[in-house]
């Protein structure tokens, strides 16, 4: 007997991490559309894309979006 968790592999967040250093460049608070829309140009995965569609309009600063979407930018 072990006592060995399962290895779970972590999501690669570097996309999201780097679009949102991008985005928040010399911004404070940015929209959920705008995000999305900088997010489908950037071409990120579509998991990232369906996640960021379902949030609710408005705007967010980038460690509440980072937060959000399982990002690590903050």
């Amino acid at each position: 007997m072990t006592d060995d968790a399962p290895v779970t592999e972590q999501p690669d967040t570097r996309p999201l991490d780097d679009l949102l250093d991008d985005l928040y460049h010399g911004q404070e608070r940015i929209s959920q559309t705008d995000i999305y829309r900088r997010a489908v140009a950037a071409e990120l995965p579509a998991e990232l894309l369906t996640r960021i569609a379902a949030l609710p309009q408005g705007e967010y600063a980038v460690d509440e979006v980072a937060d959000l979407l399982g990002g690590t930018v903050a």
